[in-house]
């Protein structure tokens, strides 16, 4: 959604852009080509992605990309004034590809699953962890249905020590899930825990826009449904709406009117990017503004 993504982030040709999820550097390297006069710190919580960009887009562009290993969780650290925060979640098609990362359920490699392979904590962890919790990880993290069940086969079939048998053991259990591999969900799951997904998330658009000038804009690509819950609900606190559960007797989500929501329903790639890119079927794009008055 490279032409959506330009329209919506970039509102002044001149200025200065963060993408927080460099990945292969395909939309920081859009946003430097079509505007001339702008600039782009991309940042990854991968070593290997900044690497490929530092290699792969920043001689090219030298003069006015800077590239930054941080987190979501750290962004805050950044100096602001930026006119546009970038957000396209998930996974990159090297990460994916790649058997040691552990990612995919289609090729075998370690159960890893770490985007900073300097932490700790692997998806071979979680698949040890008691039965009730990995459920509930699978449950919360995959929206997974069948998550008590795919939680006791993997139990019953441990050890497990690659994604390829981990996949074999889900699909068993999970049976046919709407077209979709019955392995996904569960791989979602482990990767999100693995990475504490929505947590950084949340913490890294809270950052974005203190980051922002008056008018900038934040936009986020996510491809899953836990993922758009997490910004669609971001979106309406951020502009002045209660998130709080139906029935909460008082509000306690802090509502902002520090943000103008410009997509009222997220976009979706067209059927021609989708023929182009299988992966991009699930992309939803939400785009808002920050307020030129905004309270402080």
């Amino acid at each position: 959604m490279v032409a959506e993504v330009l329209a919506l982030l970039v509102n002044d040709p001149e200025g200065r852009y963060l993408d927080a999820t460099l990945g292969r550097g395909g939309h920081t390297g859009a946003i430097l080509d079509s505007h001339p006069g702008a600039t782009v710190l991309g940042c990854d919580r991968d070593p290997d992605a900044l690497a490929r960009v530092k290699n792969e887009l920043l001689p090219h562009f030298e003069n006015r990309l800077d590239l930054e290993l941080l987190p979501f969780s750290r962004l805050h650290q950044l100096p602001g004034g930026f006119a546009g925060v970038l957000f396209d979640l998930g996974l990159s098609t090297e990460q994916l590809s790649d058997p040691e990362r552990g990612f995919s359920f289609n090729v075998d490699g370690p159960l890893d699953m770490r985007m900073d392979r300097t932490q700790g904590l692997r998806a071979s962890d979680l698949v040890n962890l008691p039965e009730e919790e990995l459920a509930g990880i699978i449950h919360r993290y995959g929206d997974e249905r069948r998550a008590r069940r795919a939680a006791r086969a993997i139990v019953e079939a441990r050890p497990l020590n690659t994604t390829l048998e981990l996949a074999e053991v889900v699909r068993r259990a999970v049976g046919p899930s709407g077209g979709i591999d019955p392995a996904t969900r569960t791989f979602q799951a482990l990767r999100m825990a693995v990475n504490g997904e929505p947590e950084e998330l949340e913490r890294g658009m809270e950052a974005a826009v203190s980051l922002l000038k008056p008018g900038g804009r934040l936009v986020a690509i996510s491809y899953h449904s836990g993922e758009d819950r997490i910004v669609k609900l971001f979106f309406r606190r951020m502009s002045g709406r209660c998130v709080c559960p139906p029935g909460t007797p008082v509000c306690r989500c802090d509502p902002m009117n520090a943000l103008a929501v410009i997509t009222k329903k997220p976009l979706q790639p067209s059927i021609d990017e989708v023929k182009l890119n299988l992966r991009a079927r699930s992309a939803k794009l939400r785009a808002a503004e920050i307020l030129k008055s905004r309270p402080r």
